[in-house]
């Protein structure tokens, strides 16, 4: 058992001055462990979901329209209405950019009158043992189980963590974010706890930093710090699977645990494991001002 009053190792970043020589930048890096605090904590109770605070639109594009409504992520309606697919007032319309009204037009896909959904971002600090899909055909528990209380909309999970993977777990009814987040154009920083069977110690968080070679592609962290010999805090951006086990297990570390603490600014303090919130304004804020994958591309 690991001792909780251990020294902290302050994180090594790949970010430095030009200026730097490396002998300078790796001088820098290393800072004098502190003491960490072995007070107890006190328990914070169970938080209670507020309500959503982002509320329907009363006029959206047709386009948009279809995506709230579940139907298709804007990108595929452009194609379901130039196919001549949906109807607005009982009229066959074929451009996706006509405005329509949330609450008095009628909009049908397919002879199915549709209905939008108000966006729903809901933040769960999945549990171990809970796989992330809608439903298991062997039984076993998903993260949609967990969400007692939650609204009754199409809620999907945005990305994956494996069965065993702990942490923030984003959920939402929005197409467009959700794919816009997944694109590997947008770069998200994503932080773990990583804690492994053996220690590690500085050279393998520079080697980290320095990047993995990997079947598909290097793998570089952005940053990384060791909180005790065993225990290590990782931010990386790429989304691919199972990335963290992989980058360790090149250096010969097996993963005893692995949990995700942060989506970029988003963490999931005050909410326990199992348990879920909405996200704040400017949590959902923060995700919507995330370059667009198109944009990215043609910068």
């Amino acid at each position: 058992m690991k001792d909780k009053s251990e020294k902290k190792w302050s994180p090594i970043s790949r970010k430095a001055s030009s200026a730097q020589s490396q002998e300078s930048r790796r001088q820098s890096n290393m800072r004098v462990p502190s003491q960490k605090s072995s007070a107890k904590q006190p328990i914070s109770p169970r938080p209670k979901p507020t309500s959503p605070q982002e509320s329907l639109p009363e006029k959206v594009r047709l386009v948009r329209f279809l995506a709230l409504a579940g139907v298709a992520s804007r990108r595929k309606a452009v194609n379901i209405i130039l196919n001549g697919q949906v109807t607005v007032n009982q009229q066959v319309v074929k451009e996706p950019w006509l405005y329509v009204d949330t609450k008095r037009d009628v909009v049908t896909y397919r002879g199915n009158v549709i209905r939008p959904e108000k966006p729903v971002y809901i933040l769960l600090n999945k549990p171990k043992n809970t796989i992330c899909t809608l439903r298991d055909e062997k039984g076993r528990q998903t993260v949609m189980s967990l969400l007692e209380g939650a609204p009754p909309v199409r809620l999907y999970p945005i990305g994956r963590l494996d069965r065993n993977t702990t942490g923030i777990l984003l959920l939402t009814n929005d197409g467009s974010l959700a794919q816009k987040l997944l694109h590997p154009s947008t770069k998200v920083p994503r932080t773990y706890r990583v804690t492994t069977v053996k220690p590690m110690n500085e050279k393998i968080l520079r080697r980290l930093l320095e990047g993995i070679p990997l079947s598909d592609g290097v793998a570089q962290a952005d940053a990384a710090e060791l909180e005790d010999p065993y225990t290590l805090l990782l931010t990386v951006h790429l989304g691919r699977k199972h990335i963290v086990r992989r980058m360790l297990e090149h250096l010969g570390y097996r993963v005893k645990s692995l949990d995700r603490i942060a989506f970029g600014p988003i963490n999931r303090k005050g909410v326990p494991r199992g348990q879920w919130r909405y996200l704040t304004p400017q949590e959902v804020g923060w995700l919507k001002m995330l370059p667009n994958p198109k944009n990215s591309t043609q910068s």
